[in-house]
Order: structure tokens, then C-alpha cells, then sequence
């Protein structure tokens, strides 16, 4: 159907930028019924990977779209790490933890290349392809950037050709120098670090444990070896000081000697010998946080919105999480864009990605800047507790890792688990005082029964949708019916009369105790799934 003012765009959603971010846009969107194109800058798929491990939200997030097995099955859910705390070696077995509410117990060492190849397999299966060796060179806000209306976008190819094409939507995925942010004109800001990451694939000669995660804690900072290596077998990651140079922020820089990766290695006093350097690089590392992650049809996701130091993991998940929250957005707004009877502002479902998404990356970079300044700082405190006090207290470490409680407490909240949008505009909650979840908080998972089969909860949000959740004795909501993208499940293990709507990023966005109030009907109004002709 033709949009509002006569144009019918070419696609729904451009993403730009094919890294995990945003091939997890491109994904969520395309499952949710918008017509996508991705293009990115670079020529070809392969890159050195800088994020090596998934946590649970991420395989939550990623499960309704069929590729949390491809990641897991491309990766160890049982890694065993060795920490080397001067001449202590302690060690840890990073298996299932006690997170009774996911089906993810563990963390996942996986490589992110091996992330980017299951999602690039699925979107694949949609019939969406990446463009590569495509930039995005200018772009614009139609007829003034009225709804449905959206934006144009000029590309430029590999052999130098320029085309124009329109969206509705612009996802800017293209990382820390990106040109939708510029184009944009938001402020981007925040600093840099006195720290840089040395990445190198290496044969070792010596002592270290085959297939295993070696941590190794100096006074320069933390050393880390993966068993994960691309050009070889194992994959350094180690912190040191910032050289000299004006090197670009978060890609892979100049070479690094194999003596100065063997530095790195003494330093850490692992009992390793560079035996042959693959491949090494330099990374400089900033951390800012963009002012806005919206602008009319124009939207920042992942390292384009914010970016951050390696700790903690959080980079790569927290671009996918973001992935995860928009691109369903941007497909139901599309589509309720495209029909001329819609009657409701769609404004709140497109505003609610950055007032959910921004106040989490600020809670990210602080995360991120405090475990950096103790991994990574050359500042006399944290040098001090690295080299002298840590080895003092590896006698302890191993009953402190035995602990399955405070080592769930940590994979949740490096997990991002605690995300909640209480306050977002999508988050409507007409049964205050009712048990259970409240709109905006993640929804557990947990063992229920529906009809006369005992299953969990996530099983039943495990494809693409809205999904809402009846109490034993509620009536079927007739709003509901027949919709596409809304299933609904009666459980019955859940005593009462009311409802809880999940939305496709496994958030509760409505919670009522009466069906008939009419509160479903006005909140899948607000994130736009009734202006099917079934609705």
C-alpha cells in the first residue's frame, strides 16, 4: 500500500553497517515484516574478531530468530580458565551457573566472526543479502520527515558508482567513526583512554594449558590468551600504554613486532614463548556516548551510539541488545506507516528506543570505565592491587569460584539481566498491586504448564511476535485474533483472570488482571500490530 504524501519507498529499513549489530537489526526487522537492504563500506565479510564471548540476554534475544544453537553450536558453553596471579595458577571452570530463570546458565566463548556467520546464514534464509564494498555517502529527511514519508540515501558502490534510494528508516550501524551519526550532527561525547589493546594471533611454545582461557594479571595490566585464535592458535588480547600516533578508534591498527606481543606475555608472567606471529594489531580505545540515538528517521545502534573499552564483554552484546530492541520497532512502524487508515502517532514506539536504549549504554560505560581502570590502569592503585595484592589472595580464589551464587550474581549483571524500562512510553500497567513481572522488566524464564504439557516460558516466545500470556481463567482477547504477528498462549499454571503482552525483545510491555479492560487493545495500538486488515 502507497504511504502517506504519495511515496512508496524502496525499502523499509536501510541498515548500514554489517557488523553484529547491525546484522542483528537487519534480522529482527525482516522477521517482523519489513523489506530490508544492509550495505557496508567494507569488501569483504571477514575481519579479525574483537569480541570473544556471548552472555545469556544476547542468546535470549537471539532465540526468537533461530540463532542462538547456530552461536552456540560455533562455540565452548563450558570454558575452563586458568588465572595466573604471579606464581600462583588458579583454576576456574566457567561452566553452567545458578540462573535458574534462563535457558543460558553459561557464558559462551564464541569468536564474534563466528556470531556475524550465523546471522549473515539467517539473513540469507530471509532472502537479504549484504551489499559489501557499498558506503553510504549523504543522506537526508524526505518532504520534511512526516511519518511514512522517511529518507533518501545516496551509496556509492565498490567501482566508484553513486545511486539514490529511499527508506522510511536509516539504522546506523557503522561503528565509532560512523557517517549516519554525522550526518546526523549529534554530539558524540566522552574522551579517550591512556590504554591501548594489543590483539595478536600466535603459536606459543611453553607451558600453557591447551584449549583453555589464560588470564594473567601485571602491573601494566591484564593479559589475556584465548584458545580462539583465527590466523592461529591462540588469540592475545593484552592492555598497555597508548604509543605515539593518530591511529582511528576501535579498528585494528599498525602491526605489532613479536617481541613487544612477548613483552606483553613476560609482563603478564605467563610461561609462554611467541613460537610465530600470524597477525597483530593495535587498537586505540575511547569511550563516548552519543547525545542522541534518534533523529526524525535516522537511528544509531551499537558502536555508532556508544563505544567503550573491551571490559566486561559488554561491547558486542550490548550493540545486538540494541539490535533486538529496534529493529522490531522499525518493522511495525513501517507497517503502520504504510496504511492509510492507521489513526494513532506512532511517535512513542519510535521515541522508545533511545528513552529505553541511551540510559542503559550510559550504565554500560561506567560499568565498562570501572573494571577498565582496574584491569588496564597504569595508575599506582590499581598497578599495586594487580601485581601484589591479587596474587596475596589466590589462595581463596578457588572456594570464592566454587560458589555458584556469587558467580551468577556476576554473569547477570555482565548480562545485562537487570535491564528494565519501567519508565518507557511502551510500558503500560493496568494491574498495579498484581503479582508477577511488571511492564519494562525482562520476563524470566520458568517452568509453567499449558494444556497438559509442563514447559518453560521462553519456549513459548521462541519465535518472532508479540506474545500474550493468559492467566488459567482468562477469556481469549478478541483483539488479538487472527493477527500475525501477535500468539497467544493460555497458561495454566498462572491462577487468575488477567494477561501479561511480550514483546518480541522478551520485555513485558503490558500487565492487566482484567481482559476485558481494553488495555491489550490500547497497547498493541501503541506499537503499532493492528492495522493488519484482520485486525
Amino acid at each position: 500500500m502507497a504511504a502517506r504524501g504519495g511515496l512508496t519507498p524502496d525499502v523499509d529499513v536501510l541498515v548500514v553497517g554489517a557488523g553484529p549489530a547491525g546484522l542483528a537489526t537487519a534480522l529482527q526487522a525482516s522477521a517482523h515484516g519489513a523489506t530490508v537492504r544492509v550495505v557496508e563500506r567494507r569488501t569483504e565479510p571477514f575481519r579479525p574478531s574483537r569480541a570473544m564471548i556471548v552472555h545469556p540476554r544476547t542468546l535470549e534475544g537471539l532465540r526468537p530468530l533461530g540463532v542462538a544453537e547456530r552461536v552456540l553450536a560455533r562455540g565452548d558453553r563450558a570454558p575452563r580458565a586458568e588465572l595466573h596471579l604471579g606464581s600462583r595458577t588458579v583454576s576456574a571452570q566457567l561452566s553452567e551457573v545458578a540462573l535458574a530463570d534462563t535457558a543460558y546458565p553459561h557464558l559462551t566463548m564464541v569468536r564474534q566472526m563466528a556470531v556475524e556467520n550465523a546471522l549473515l546464514d539467517a539473513l540469507r534464509e530471509r532472502g537479504v543479502e549484504v551489499e559489501w564494498g557499498t558506503e553510504l555517502v549523504d543522506a537526508g529527511v524526505l518532504d520534511g520527515g512526516a511519518l511514512g514519508r522517511g529518507a533518501r540515501a545516496v551509496l556509492r558502490d565498490a567501482r566508484g558508482g553513486v545511486s539514490e534510494t529511499t527508506c522510511r528508516f536509516v539504522a546506523g550501524c557503522d561503528g565509532q567513526a560512523s557517517t549516519v551519526r554525522s550526518l546526523m550532527g549529534t554530539g558524540w561525547h566522552g574522551g579517550t583512554y591512556c590504554e591501548e589493546v594489543v590483539l595478536a594471533d600466535v603459536e606459543l611454545d611453553g607451558g600453557l594449558a591447551p584449549g583453555v582461557l589464560h588470564v594473567a594479571a601485571g602491573r601494566r595490566g591484564l593479559v589475556f590468551v584465548f584458545a580462539l585464535g583465527e590466523g592461529a592458535t591462540w588469540r592475545v588480547l593484552a592492555t598497555r600504554p597508548t604509543g605515539a600516533g593518530d591511529l582511528p578508534f576501535g579498528q585494528p591498527g599498525p602491526s605489532v613486532p613479536a617481541e613487544e606481543v612477548q613483552e606483553l606475555l613476560d609482563g603478564g608472567g605467563l610461561p609462554a614463548r611467541v613460537a610465530s606471529l600470524r597477525w597483530s594489531a593495535v587498537v586505540r580505545l575511547q569511550h563516548r556516548l552519543a547525545r542522541s540515538f534518534r533523529q526524525g528517521p535516522f537511528f544509531l545502534v551499537g558502536d555508532a551510539a556508544h563505544t567503550h573499552s573491551p571490559a566486561a564483554a559488554q561491547g558486542m552484546n550490548t550493540g545486538i541488545l540494541d539490535a533486538l530492541n529496534l529493529g522490531w520497532k522499525l518493522a511495525f512502524a513501517a507497517r503502520a506507516a504504510g496504511d492509510s487508515r492507521w489513526p494513532a502517532s506512532l511517535g512513542p514506539l519510535l521515541d522508545s528506543y533511545a528513552a529505553e536504549r541511551r540510559p542503559v549504554a550510559r550504565e554500560v560505560l561506567a560499568l565498562t570505565h570501572l573494571v577498565f581502570f582496574a584491569e588496564a590502569s597504569t595508575h599506582p592503585l590499581p598497578s599495586l592491587l594487580r601485581s601484589t595484592l591479587v596474587p596475596l589472595a589466590a589462595p581463596a580464589l578457588p572456594l570464592v569460584l566454587r560458589q555458584r551464587l556469587p558467580m551468577a550474581a556476576v554473569v547477570r549483571l555482565l548480562s545485562q539481566q537487570w535491564v528494565r524500562y519501567p519508565r518507557s512510553p511502551l510500558s503500560l500497567d493496568a494491574g498495579r498491586g498484581h503479582r508477577g513481572p511488571r511492564p519494562g522488566d525482562r520476563l524470566p524464564d520458568s517452568d509453567v504448564v499449558c494444556g497438559s504439557e509442563r514447559t518453560r516460558v521462553h519456549r513459548l516466545l521462541a519465535s518472532p511476535g508479540v506474545h500474550v500470556l493468559l492467566e488459567r481463567d482468562a477469556p481469549p482477547p478478541p483483539v488479538a485474533a487472527a493477527h500475525p504477528w501477535v500468539s497467544v498462549h493460555r497458561v495454566d499454571s498462572w491462577m487468575g483472570d488477567g494477561l501479561l503482552a511480550v514483546r518480541p525483545d522478551g520485555h513485558v510491555g503490558l500487565r492487566t488482571p482484567d481482559v476485558a479492560d481494553g488495555a491489550l487493545a490500547r497497547w498493541l495500538d501503541l506499537v503499532g500490530v493492528r492495522s493488519s486488515p484482520a485486525a
